[in-house]
Formats: C-alpha cells, structure tokens, sequence
C-alpha cells in the first residue's frame, strides 16, 4: 500500500512537471515572437475604446535595441515598409475639435502585439529627431524588451525603405514641414500651414 502511493504521488509529481514545462514553454514561445498588428484609421474608435483603462508607460522600451540613433525619417519609411501607413497623422488631429499645434505630432503608428498588449509609437521632434517615442500599458512592463527588440528587427530587416509623404509642425521652430521620403531621398522642405488649420491654432 505505501509503495502504491508512492508511486502515485511520483506519477503526480511527473505530470504536474510536464504540464509546467509546456506552460513555460508556451510563454516563452509568445513572448519571444510577438505578433503585431498594426491599427488602421477603422481601428482607432475600437482601439481607444478598448485600452481607455491603460496605464501608459515607456518603462522598458528604452532599452537600445539598435535603432534609437537611426534618424526618424528613416524609421518612419522602413515602417512604411513593414506596416503600411501610420494609425494616424498631423493631417487626421488636425480635423479634430480643440486640435493644439502644441501638441502636434508627424506619426503615430497603433498596434496590438499578440492580440492582447497595446503599444504606441511616434515621432520625436518629425524629421529633425532621432529614434522614435514608444508608450505600451504599465501592465506588461517585463515584456517591453523584448517586445522592442523585435519592433526594430522587423524594422531592419524588412525589404525597405518605403517612400512615404506627410506634414510635420514644428512648435520650436513656429513652421510647417512637408517631409517625404521619395526616389531614395529624404527631404524636408518649409510650407504654408496646410489647408483647414487655421491661424489662430
């Protein structure tokens, strides 16, 4: 009798082994493939209404991941490339009620990685900055490295970069930009404050 339970309990203690070795493995899996999908302007209600509750942070997306030196232009085209056209631009705040040039951004691209964890990228300072700005919820903290490292090999490795064209403010510099990326080149030239921003933003 004391010999069958003790085979039993080793018999348990195999399968609660195995069991937990698939489950780490599992986890591993997803956390070093993350999955990314990128939110497109029908996305954006669904996406904002989705993560309301989210405590945003950029803990743990700072960490060099070899790309936070590579100018934004740059970035932006190769996820152009890897993602298609950004969540939004200037050009979609600029429609909104009580739109602030203060606040005025290049790019923002939205994504959910693996279905579940929201993350938020855009420019710094449009195509005078370097790097981009990165924002993912408090929650998944430890897994924002990885996440990064991910992001900016998809980045490199994809087979670009894609030309691209948007408008940029710049609050320091009280202009307008338009910036592309066009026939291998990356230019950025002063204009006018595109059409529907009025002047007294």
């Amino acid at each position: 009798m004391h010999k069958s339970s003790n085979m039993k309990k080793r018999f348990y203690s195999i399968v609660v082994t195995i069991v937990l070795v698939f489950t780490s493995l599992n986890a591993y899996a997803q956390f070093e493939e993350p999955v990314f999908k990128k939110m497109g302007e029908a996305d954006r209600a669904w996406f904002m209404n989705k993560f309301k509750n989210v405590k945003w942070t950029g803990q743990g997306l700072y960490g060099d991941a070899g790309i936070d030196g590579v100018q934004t232009s740059e970035l932006r085209a190769r996820m152009e490339a890897a993602f298609g056209a950004p969540t939004q631009t200037i050009e979609d705040l600029i429609k909104k009620k009580n739109f602030r040039l203060a606040e005025a951004i290049q790019f923002e691209y939205w994504f959910t990685v693996d279905d579940s964890i929201p993350l938020m990228i855009l420019d710094v300072d449009g195509p005078f900055g370097h790097g981009l700005v990165y924002g993912g919820a408090s929650r998944y903290i430890d897994l924002m490295p990885q996440i990064k490292r991910t992001f900016a090999k998809k980045l490199m490795e994809e087979n670009g970069p894609a030309e691209f064209q948007d408008y940029y403010y710049s609050p320091e510099r009280k202009k307008w930009f338009d910036v592309r990326y066009e026939n291998g080149r990356y230019e950025y030239k002063e204009i006018k404050a595109p059409k529907g921003v009025a002047s007294g933003y």
